[in-house]
């Protein structure tokens, strides 16, 4: 048995899971929560059920991964850390350089820093976790799994964008995706949900939650996706604006009187869901409200109207399709998210039977069995995928 770690670290938060391999089982995962700031929380859960949280002030970034070593021994989970013999770390962004995951050596972890401008919230952090964890289990494997290696072959005539070819060339201006480690693990289990082999599908899958993404594949391969050069662009999230006219960005700075970068933080940060609805990010608090609040309401519609978009955008690329998937916090969980983006694509083929969507977070065809697009319910497992790249290029 060979116990690797996974490690999804966000801006705020750390999510680990530790898997025995190869059979692949949970032994425990965990969520460091509101890092550096008052009211931490950290959380473990143990693969017979057993919970533990604790409540700690500032959790530091460098604390939080001590914290992960040491409840592991604490609760019993290992007797010694030398018994980790690998750790994934999920990267944001990859950029051109990585086609695929990677063993992390100097050059890479040089190279992942270099990275930062593509994912500047994000791939600082994550490099940071690299050298903590490589301090504290330095007889471990590691290997970083880059969320955008999934669209670094993607033609051209998608990941390209209609200016000067030059900024390409010399900047590396081009569509680099995001969420891909979420997307690859989702369009593969949707094959083997459906008996069929990945390479003669047509799929579109919508990561849907804080942040939102839609992939297209094309037997197997990603064909267009809707996150571009960082994740800010694409659909309308939980606090990003998603797509919009780029002179208007540089309107509002001029009215605002404040610089690009700022104008940048507010389209990361102010916008989206929050944004329009003025309350929340958090699709639930506007489903709760939407009835005495129009803002709620106009915020949901328009969530569901930009989905939509890209969906018909891209089954045109397709061709066809045979299968929607949703999956992340609102595409597993929300009920009447679901639903109200197939009954916008009925056209297509796409239905829902309101009895089998009626659930939260759990794997399930949502479709009428007569249906021609399957649509299915598939949760997410990032780290698994982490895992399994850590086996393959670990040689563990």
């Amino acid at each position: 048995m060979t116990k690797v770690l996974a490690i999804n670290a966000g801006s705020s938060t750390l999510k680990w899971k530790l898997f025995s391999m190869p059979d692949e089982t949970v032994i425990a995962s965990g969520l460091v929560d509101r890092l550096n700031l008052p009211g931490s929380i950290f959380k473990v859960k143990l693969a017979n059920g057993q919970k533990y949280t604790e409540t700690k002030d500032n959790i530091t970034n460098k604390l939080a991964a001590a914290m992960v070593l040491t409840r592991l021994k604490t609760y019993g989970i290992l007797d010694h850390l030398s018994e980790i013999a690998g750790v994934g770390h999920r990267i944001v962004a990859g950029g051109e350089l990585f086609k695929d995951s990677a063993v992390i050596t100097p050059l890479v972890l040089k190279q992942i820093k270099a990275l930062k401008d593509y994912a500047p919230l994000h791939n600082p952090v994550q490099a940071y976790y690299i050298e903590v964890f490589q301090q504290l289990l330095p007889e471990a494997q590691e290997v970083a799994v880059f969320d955008t290696s999934l669209y670094a072959d993607m033609p051209a005539v998608n990941y390209l964008y209609s200016i000067p070819y030059e900024y390409y060339e010399n900047f590396g201006a081009r569509k680099y995706g995001a969420h891909g480690t979420s997307h690859r693990y989702v369009s593969a289990r949707t094959a083997e949900i459906l008996g069929k082999p990945l390479k003669d599908l047509k799929l579109v899958t919508l990561h849907l939650g804080s942040g939102s993404s839609v992939t297209a594949f094309d037997h197997g391969k990603a064909l267009d996706t809707s996150m571009g050069f960082t994740p800010l662009a694409g659909v309308m999230m939980g606090t990003r604006s998603g797509d919009i006219d780029p002179s208007l960005v540089g309107y509002l700075a001029e009215k605002l009187d404040v610089t690009m970068p700022k104008m940048i933080d507010i389209l990361n940060h102010k916008s989206g869901l929050l944004g329009v609805s003025e309350l929340s990010p958090d699709q639930r608090d506007l489903e709760k409200t939407q009835a005495e609040r129009p803002k709620s309401k106009l915020a949901l519609d328009m969530f569901v109207n930009r989905v939509v978009r890209y969906v018909g955008s891209y089954v045109a690329e397709l061709g066809g399709l045979d299968a929607l998937v949703f999956t992340a916090g609102s595409g597993e969980n929300g009920i009447a998210m679901r639903q109200a983006i197939a009954d916008k694509l009925g056209y297509l083929g796409v239905a829902i039977d309101p009895a089998k969507n009626d659930f939260r977070g759990e794997e399930h065809i949502v479709s009428p069995d007569e249906a021609p697009v399957k649509v299915l319910v598939v949760p997410t497992n990032e780290e698994l995928m982490i895992v399994r790249d850590v086996m393959r290029l670990g040689k563990l």
